[in-house]
């Protein structure tokens, strides 16, 4: 992926459509306390195994938040994942996600939860429900990139380098992701 970005700025924040800024205040143990938080959607991610090319399926794409705080990195590496933003059931959004960002059409039956945790517990607590689909390419109908705007960008990273994948530093990751190959490796890989 080679971005180019210019003119980044940062400004208030004002009539929000994703996330909203709010201040938190509270009694603990007898004690008043305040916290800013953000109330921002829940999410699915989704890890991909590409069957014929024995390896993971991940998303790239510029994350301004990442970029703010260093910007030497220019793209982040992730699961498939989008927002719950829509009354439909989790498993339904999965599949909406893994057409829309990476170009497959996979069956239903075929998406797996794996867990749910919560992510950026110390901003905005979204829960992110993590699920597992095995795909090939007869399932493979368009070359995905995302919807609107998005410019998202797929690669494959083979099985036996997701080790080294996942401790280089150069490369924006998130939790999810790599807590997702570890469970490949206690659940599917050699089964």
């Amino acid at each position: 992926m080679n971005n180019i970005i210019k003119n980044f700025k940062t400004s208030e924040l004002t009539d929000t459509k994703f996330v909203h800024p709010v201040k938190i205040t509270y009694t603990q143990n007898g004690k008043n306390k305040a916290w800013e938080a953000v109330k921002s959607f829940d999410s699915v991610a989704i890890l991909l195994y590409h069957e014929e090319r024995n390896a993971f399926v991940l998303v790239k794409q510029f994350r301004p938040p990442v970029y703010l705080n260093d910007s030497s990195k220019l793209c982040t590496y992730e699961l498939c994942a989008g927002i719950v933003d829509k009354n439909k059931p989790l498993e339904q959004i999965a599949k909406e996600e893994i057409d829309e960002e990476c170009g497959y059409d996979v069956p239903l039956q075929n998406i797996e939860k794996i867990t749910s945790f919560y992510t950026n517990v110390g901003v905005s607590g979204g829960c992110q429900s993590l699920y597992y689909a095995s795909i090939n390419e007869s399932m493979k109908t368009h070359n995905g990139g995302g919807i609107h705007d998005e410019e998202i960008e797929t690669m494959f990273l083979p099985i036996d380098d997701f080790r080294n994948f996942i401790y280089d530093e150069s490369k924006a990751k998130t939790p999810g992701l790599m807590f997702s190959f570890f469970w490949f490796m206690d659940n599917k890989s050699n089964k």
